[in-house]
C-alpha cells in the first residue's frame, strides 16, 4: 500500500515538475520569434536603403552623361594648333571640320586626325580632347631632304621618299636625279638611306644625289667632284673614307669598296 502511494506521489511530482517548465520555454520561442522578426525588419530597411542609393546613383550618373553628351555646359569653345610652320592654320581647321559649340565628348578624335592627315605636307597628326572646351590638334610636318625636277615643278620629298608638296627646294635640299623618283620605288628608296647617313661634313657639300640602279649611287659635291658610292651597304665606313679621301687631288673619288678606295 505503502509503495503504491509513493508511486502516485512520484508520477504526480513529475508531471508538477513538466508543468512547472512550460513558461519559461514559452517565453524563449516568443523571445526567438522576436528576434527573427527585427532582423528580418532589419535586412529589409537595409535592402530598401541600398536600393534608393542605387538609384540615387543612376540618376546621378545618367544626368551627368546627359549633361555633358546634350548640352552645350563642356562643349568646344577653342581648338589649338600646334606645330604647323609651312601648312596654315585655317586648312588644319578647315580639314578637322569639328565645329565650335559641339559638346567636346562627342568629338571624334580619331576621325578628325585622319582627315588632317590627308594634308601631304603633314608626317603625324594627333587630335585631343582637353576639358573644359578645347579640341587641341598636334601635328608634325614633313622635312624636306631632296626634291627632283618634274615640268609640273619642283617636287619635295622627305626621308621616307614621300613626295609631298610642289614647291622651290629650301637651302640645303639635295637634287635626286633617278628613274623613278616615287614612293616605294626600290633605288629611291636606297638613295635617300645614303643620304640619311652622309656624316655633316660631307652632306653639306652635297648637291646632287644620283642613282641609276641600286650598286651604282653617286654624290654630286657642290665644288663638282664626285664621290663613287656604289650600293647602300656599309654606308657609315664609306662616309669616313670619303672624308679622309677628299682631302686628296682629284675629280673622282670612289669609295664603293671602303677598304680599297681610289682616286681619279
Amino acid at each position: 500500500m505503502t509503495r503504491r502511494s509513493d508511486r502516485v506521489r512520484s508520477s504526480r511530482s513529475g508531471t508538477a515538475a513538466r508543468e512547472g517548465d512550460s513558461p519559461s520555454a514559452v517565453t524563449d520561442k516568443q523571445a526567438r520569434a522576436q528576434a527573427r522578426e527585427e532582423e528580418r525588419a532589419r535586412v529589409k530597411r537595409s535592402r530598401r536603403k541600398a536600393a534608393l542609393i542605387a538609384l540615387a546613383v543612376v540618376v546621378v550618373v545618367v544626368g551627368s552623361a546627359a549633361l555633358v553628351y546634350f548640352t552645350p555646359l563642356l562643349s568646344v569653345r577653342t581648338i589649338a594648333v600646334a606645330g604647323a610652320s609651312s601648312v596654315s592654320e585655317q586648312e588644319i581647321l578647315d580639314r578637322l571640320d569639328v565645329p565650335v559649340g559641339l559638346p567636346l565628348v562627342r568629338v571624334d578624335t580619331a576621325g578628325a586626325a585622319q582627315r588632317v592627315a590627308t594634308i601631304p605636307a603633314l608626317a603625324t597628326v594627333r587630335v585631343q580632347r582637353q576639358y573644359p572646351s578645347t579640341v587641341q590638334v598636334t601635328v608634325e610636318e614633313r622635312v624636306p631632304v631632296a626634291f627632283f625636277d618634274s615640268p609640273d615643278g619642283t617636287h619635295l620629298l622627305d626621308s621616307t621618299g614621300v613626295d609631298f608638296a610642289i614647291a622651290p627646294p629650301p637651302p640645303g635640299v639635295v637634287r635626286l636625279v633617278t628613274d623613278n623618283p616615287v614612293f616605294g620605288d626600290p633605288v629611291t628608296k636606297d638613295a635617300l638611306a645614303v643620304l640619311d647617313t652622309l656624316p655633316p661634313l660631307l652632306r653639306d657639300q652635297a648637291a646632287e644625289l644620283r642613282a641609276s640602279t641600286l650598286s651604282d649611287i653617286s654624290i654630286l659635291l657642290l665644288d663638282g667632284r664626285t664621290v663613287v658610292w656604289g650600293s647602300k651597304d656599309d654606308s657609315e665606313r664609306k662616309g669616313a673614307v670619303a672624308i679622309a679621301l677628299l682631302s686628296q687631288p682629284g675629280q673622282i673619288f670612289d669609295v664603293s669598296s671602303p677598304d680599297l678606295p681610289t682616286t681619279k
